[in-house]
């Protein structure tokens, strides 16, 4: 049964790693792992979860965006484990957008990111894959690679008055939205 899993947060070393290449993708250990980060993602109302957020040090991540009180405008797409991903295009046009993030708890900040990229990676079962995604999908997988190499969206942001607290971006941002 798949477990929830405990959040490292901002100062914990592993956060600023680079994560370790997976190699045996079929180990029932790494799939059991896998199992316990979809569960971690769904019960922390995440869009996604690189497995450094969970004091892992492997190349791993979850996609999962789905509305939600902390995300109440991203669409439904189904969970993907991505192992070992890599961007390997990215368009020149870019776009900043608000972030959030399970390790940095409490804060959001404006953060360019690429508004379509390609990616490589491969599935949960082995499978190569070799996919284009754009929009909120490109800025949730350019979020959750960064933690693979030891980058937060802080580090991303342009200047510190493109950052708000949580209850002020729910208080200027989502709820005007919503009226």
């Amino acid at each position: 049964m798949a477990r929830v899993l405990e959040i490292a947060e901002l100062g914990a070393p592993v956060i600023r790693e680079r994560a370790v290449e997976v190699m045996d993708i079929c180990d029932p250990q790494l799939q059991a792992f896998i199992d316990d980060l979809f569960a971690t993602v769904a019960d922390e109302n995440g869009m996604g979860i690189a497995a450094p957020q969970v004091y892992a040090s492997k190349r791993i991540i979850i996609i999962s965006p789905r509305p939600n009180a902390r995300y109440p405008y991203a669409p439904t797409v189904e969970p993907t484990a991505m192992i070992n991903p890599e961007m390997t295009w990215a368009s020149s046009e870019m776009e900043k957008d608000w972030e959030g993030c399970l390790t940095v708890p409490g804060l959001r900040g404006l953060v360019p990111r690429y508004r379509a990229i390609r990616v490589r990676y491969q599935t949960r079962k082995g499978t190569l894959m070799d996919t284009a995604l754009e929009g909120f999908l490109a800025r949730v997988f350019q979020h959750e690679v960064d933690h693979l190499d030891g980058v937060v969206f802080l580090d991303r942001v342009e200047t510190t008055k493109d950052l708000v607290t949580e209850k002020e971006w729910q208080r200027i941002i989502v709820q005007p939205r919503q009226s």
